[in-house]
């Protein structure tokens, strides 16, 4: 049963705006901000004036001397003033939470047009706060200090996988390779820059041990930047100028317990369930979709996501990427962007990142990272190890 069987409406991306991703010295969170939103608008084929709802995600507001960034939405174009205006935190998936809340207020009909940014400024504060702030979305290591942060806590994740499936040094390097090399036709990209294999793979000076078995290269970078989106009913675009969209055919959010202890950490049990709820309210399956944008924010979540999706069982999530399912020509491409490996981690822009470079995909406007003619991707961005959730399916109309 479609969307628009169940609430009487389809969902429509219809205009998007993505920033560089990098340290952007020159920009701050208010013009990151601004740029994605009056290009998302522009795009879109409705006026500033349509707009009734805004959602920014946003995860670091301490990060930041201002933590209040949701009006700053409103310096975009005179007609949002008075527009509500929401910022929206569920840790890395904050992006991805704004998005479904802006599809919500559609199909509850509170909202015909929804405008959903996603917004990050991190590297002018230092790693070690930066750390920290990241370390805030982990139940026992909230509000501590630790030098290696996050990655750490995946490092947890990586080696508890190695007691029970083998090594997967080599496959991780593969990972990252296949990442990087994606990235290089990705213009909004931090890491453009084709490392291959080999260097992906060994512990060197330029390539240290982070937190074993985890290198530099398997982790994301810290990054600045933006994106945004502008939903639409159906309903609205048969009055209006939109013209180009993608349709949400499905989505889907599920929770996990935010300590580590309680759970398997190999299982991502909550992803999983994330996953089978927008595959089964778009009505798909794996064979029906085209490619995959995933939260790679660490090789091995990429890895796991293999498995979590249903590409291959538990603990054969090497196979997708060996037999090369994964890469641009394989059965499902994963992470065509460079994903967050490769293009940047922003982390409150990620979610929206996600669907802005999967519905130009869709539309046949990625430029140099285009795919021939994919008509349905899956979006999957999670906060915590595996505590927030959120998948979409989307569709070319």
């Amino acid at each position: 049963m479609s969307l628009k069987e169940q609430f009487g409406t389809d969902v429509l991306l219809t205009g998007w705006g993505h920033t560089r991703f990098g340290k952007l010295v020159d920009d701050t969170l208010e013009t990151l901000i601004v740029q994605v939103a009056s290009e998302a608008i522009a795009n879109s084929g409705v006026d500033a004036a349509d707009i009734d709802e805004i959602f920014l995600g946003q995860f670091n507001s301490g990060l930041l001397p201002l933590g209040f960034p949701s009006s700053l939405v409103l310096q975009t174009a005179p007609a949002l003033v008075n527009v509500p205006a929401t910022r929206v935190e569920n840790a890395c998936a904050s992006g991805s939470a704004a998005f479904q809340q802006g599809v919500k207020s559609i199909l509850a009909g509170t909202a015909r047009t929804v405008l959903v940014i996603g917004a990050e400024k991190m590297t002018q504060a230092s790693p070690e706060l930066v750390g920290s702030a990241l370390l805030g979305a982990d139940y026992d290591m909230a509000g501590k200090f630790s030098t290696t942060g996050f990655t750490g806590l995946f490092a947890t994740v990586a080696r508890a996988y190695e007691e029970r499936y083998g090594p997967i040094g080599d496959v991780l390097g593969s990972i990252a390779a296949k990442n990087h090399r994606n990235g290089l036709a990705n213009p909004y990209a931090q890491l453009r820059k084709d490392l291959g294999e080999d260097f992906c793979r060994t512990v060197s000076e330029k390539n240290p041990m982070v937190a074993s078995p985890l290198r530099r290269t398997d982790c994301s970078p810290i990054s600045d930047g933006a994106a945004a989106v502008v939903l639409t009913s159906d309903r609205f675009r048969a009055g209006s100028a939109v013209t180009d969209a993608v349709r949400l055919a499905g989505f889907g959010q599920a929770n996990d317990f935010l300590p580590a202890a309680r759970r398997d950490p190999t299982e991502f049990a909550a992803t999983r369930v994330s996953f089978e709820r927008a595959l089964a309210m778009a009505g798909v399956g794996l064979d029906d979709l085209d490619f995959a944008e995933v939260h790679d924010c660490f090789t091995i979540a990429e890895l796991i996501m293999y498995e979590v999706m249903g590409l291959t069982a538990p603990g054969q999530g090497r196979q997708a990427i060996e037999e090369g399912w994964v890469y641009r020509d394989g059965k499902l491409p994963v992470n065509i962007s460079g994903g967050l490996k490769a293009k940047g981690h922003p982390v409150g822009a990620t979610g929206v990142s996600q669907h802005v470079v999967s519905a130009m995909q869709l539309t046949g406007t990625a430029g140099d990272m285009q795919l021939p003619a994919p008509r349905r991707a899956v979006v999957q961005n999670m906060g915590g190890v595996g505590i927030a959730n959120y998948v979409s399916v989307l569709e070319s109309v």
